[in-house]
This record gives structure tokens, sequence and C-alpha cells, in this order.
């Protein structure tokens, strides 16, 4: 009888420790006065009270800002257009906290139906190459304005808007300069607008690292290997977005993400090829030529060079002052410390668990035995 009884009154007291609240639980918007409520202990299986929209989810980066925002127990809707492309979401947040949701770019009630119960919206939407069915305009300057319009329409507190480290409208590259003219249109139509500009993204399953190592050379040697690239991991990228949903300090302005180091294309390709062991070549293909040579793989079925990702290979990362990842006291991840999580994989067996070179790392592995 007496467990019995000290039993029962130690689940009333946690029943009353889990629906207790507290004034850091309570979030006002200072735009439309709406309230959001953290409830539960934390992590995936509460709630911070967020409902937030993110296109462009099934891209690159989309995954990485997925998963912070979900494991924190945030309502995610996922816009998309191939069922397949967002399956790999759907297990980054509890049951029904990730809320897939078919779109398309020119249908605007499909567009509205993911935008009407936000109270965030992030806009990752882009393209690195144009197609038949959308060009560079179409997808960063149009769809940008319509999703922007809706969410003021609906009053949505916080719009993200992705742009592009070096984005001017009079950019030689058309995604640079369409990448522009969308700021510019979503902060015309809403104003309080966080706009990202982030420099080459690397990370698992990225264009960047993993299309140097493969290129052996044709693809990058462009300009001499000379044009200045600051790298950015894409953790970081998605850890500052993750910060700027109630980061107050983050509201109207802009953000460069770059890298903690500066480098060539030829510095990366040398980096890459202690790290592979890969033999990168030093052949240098004159702009014009690797101009013809991307128009002509773009007839392939399947992803390739871009004829303006040669004009963007032109092109030095530059900052203009806007605000870094030191104003969200964020450390950038260096490059030369984690390239090896993502090269390993170029590597052949004979090679696969050899040490990187001395002061990268503090224990060495132990080598494959080749008997050939």
């Amino acid at each position: 009888m007496i467990g019995q009884t000290i039993s029962r009154q130690s689940k009333q007291t946690i029943v009353n420790l889990v629906q207790k609240r507290f004034s850091h639980d309570l979030i006002v918007s200072p735009k439309t006065g709406r309230t959001i409520i953290r409830t539960g202990g934390g992590g995936r299986s509460s709630s911070n009270g967020h409902v937030i929209t993110v296109f462009g989810c099934t891209g690159f980066l989309g995954r990485y800002l997925i998963n912070r925002l979900a494991r924190e127990g945030a309502h995610v809707i996922v816009p998309y257009r191939d069922e397949d492309d967002m399956r790999h979401l759907k297990v980054m947040g509890d049951l029904g906290k990730i809320v897939p949701m078919e779109i398309h770019l020119r249908n605007k009630d499909s567009l509205e139906a993911a935008i009407r119960h936000s109270d965030t919206v992030y806009n990752l939407l882009g393209r690195d190459y144009e197609t038949r069915n959308f060009s560079f305009s179409d997808v960063h300057v149009e769809a940008a304005g319509v999703i922007a319009e809706l969410a003021q329409k609906h009053e949505v507190d916080r719009f993200i808007q992705m742009s592009a480290m070096n984005a001017t409208v009079d950019s030689p590259s058309r995604f640079l300069s369409t990448k522009a003219e969308g700021e510019q249109l979503v902060r015309s139509i809403f104003p309080s607008a966080t706009v990202v500009r982030p420099s080459a993204m690397y990370g698992q399953e990225d264009r960047f690292l993993a299309r140097l190592a493969m290129s052996r050379g044709l693809s990058v040697r462009i300009n001499g290997g000379n044009t200045k690239v600051r790298p950015v991991n894409v953790s970081d990228v998605a850890s500052a977005m993750h910060l700027m949903l109630d980061g107050k300090n983050t509201v109207g302005e802009t953000f460069e993400l770059v890298g903690d180091q500066e480098y060539t294309y030829k510095e990366l390709l040398d980096y890459i090829k202690e790290t592979t062991n890969l033999d990168i070549g030093d052949l240098n293909v004159p702009k014009p030529i690797a101009s013809l040579v991307a128009k002509a793989m773009n007839l392939l079925p399947w992803q390739t060079l871009g004829a303006d990702e040669v004009e963007r290979m032109m092109i030095d990362d530059k900052l203009t002052g806007a605000k870094t990842f030191a104003d969200l006291d964020i450390q950038p991840t260096s490059l030369e410390i984690t390239g090896i999580q993502y090269l390993r994989r170029f590597r052949t067996n004979l090679y696969n668990d050899e040490p990187l070179p001395k002061g990268t790392v503090n224990k060495k592995k132990v080598f494959h035995t080749s008997y050939l």
C-alpha cells in the first residue's frame, strides 16, 4: 500500500515537471505578435513551436538544415517535385514532424499551400545550370518573388533567402546576376528578409571537392588554376542558417559565409593530390574551349559541368563587408583538417588507410599491405 502511494506521488511529480513552463519557453514575434511556445523536454520528440517551410530542401544544403531543425522538434514542411528526392528527409524528424507537400514552381496554389501555416520560410531554391523547363531567372528571380509575396501575404515572421557569393547584377555569370536580382526582388517585397551568400560548399556528396577529385584537371585548370575561392563546410552553413531562425540580430541582414582560408584552384588540386594520391594533371584549358566543351557536355542526359560554371571559375571570392560567421559566434571548419572525410573514398585500396601528411592528425593509422 505504501509502495503504491509512493509510486503515484512519483508519477505525479514527473507529470508536474514535464508540464511546467518557463519564461524562456515563450517567444513573441516582434513583427506579428504571434506567440511561439516550446513544449517538452527538448529534442526531436518535443516541440519548439515553429512551423517551417524549406523550399529547395531536396538539395545538398537542405538535408543538413532540416536535420538541425527537426531534431529540436520543429514541424518542417518539405515541398518536393519528385517523391524519391525527399524520402530520406522523412526520418530526420519524429512521427508527423516532417510534412511532405508536392509543389510546382508555376503552380501558385501549391506554393501557397506549403506556406499557409508556417511562421518561417527558407528559400534554398537554386540551379547550377539551365534546362529546357527552367532558366536561371525562372528559379532565382521569379520563383523567389512569388514565394516572398506569399510569405508576406500570410504574415510569415522570418524569411531567409539563399543567394551566392559574388552575386552582383552586372556579373558576367547569369547564375550570379540572377541571384542578385532575386535578392533585390525579395528585399523589395519582404524588407526584413535575411540574405545568405555562401561560398562554394563542400561535404558528403558535394559537387565541389568531388568534382575536383574526379576531374583529373580537365574542368578545373581554367584561368590557370589561379582563381581564388574560400570553400565552406556545408555543416557550418546549415548551423548558421539554423541560428537565424530565432536570431534577432540577423533580421534584414546579409551574411557572407566563407571558409577560414583562401585557396586557388591550383592549391586545392595539390591538396587533393596529396590527400588521395591521385595523379591530377596540369592541363590548362582556355576559357573559350572550356565553354564550348561544357555546352557540348550539357547535351548529355546526366548532370555535367555547365558553361556558366566555367564563367564562375574565373571569378575570385571577394567579401563586401557584410556580416560573417563571426557575427554568429561560429568558427568555420578547416578544410585541411576535415577534407579527408570527404576525399578518402577517392583513394585506391592500397592507400585507403594511409595517414595524412605530418601535422594534420595526431595518430597514425595502419597501412594496407600490398603483395603486388
